[in-house]
């Protein structure tokens, strides 16, 4: 495979939907409408679930163990924010995600909300920067 560079995902469905690229890793909430009308095929999901959205779609780790790289978003802060802003933020957005609009608009999409404590995402963080690091340094990726 010939790793191609993009600015965003948009150009990358653009140019698979062209026949410019033969394949892609992208998030579903980018693929699943051109998958869903036909125009584009799943392969394999990354994470280590099956998706809701996909559930005849295979994962890649049914294929090679242990393979695991989601799409993730998290919301930050700044460091100096007080602790009580933290955690009215936190909270409002826990209830949220576990409200029934989100869980079924980001079930339609392909997505799944965690929530959690400061603490979780900031360990979630540690966790996925040392994955990814050790898959650099594995792989002797230089940067770009």
């Amino acid at each position: 495979m010939l790793h191609v560079p993009y600015r965003g995902g948009a150009p990358a469905v653009t140019d698979l939907l062209a026949g410019r690229v033969q394949v892609i890793f992208i998030s579903e909430l980018l693929s699943l409408p051109h998958i869903k009308a036909g125009t584009l095929r799943a392969l394999a999901e990354t994470s280590t679930a099956r998706s809701a959205a996909l559930p005849d779609i295979p994962t890649v780790a049914e294929f090679i163990p242990g393979f695991e790289a989601s799409f993730w978003v998290g919301i930050g802060a700044p460091r100096d924010t007080p602790a009580e802003t933290i955690d009215i933020i936190n909270k409002n957005v826990n209830a949220a995600l576990n409200g029934p609009e989100i869980k079924e608009r980001f079930a339609d999409i392909g997505g799944i909300g965690m929530g959690g404590t400061p603490a979780e995402f900031k360990q979630f963080l540690a966790d996925e920067t040392e994955k990814w690091r050790a898959v650099i340094k594995f792989a002797k990726i230089a940067p770009l």
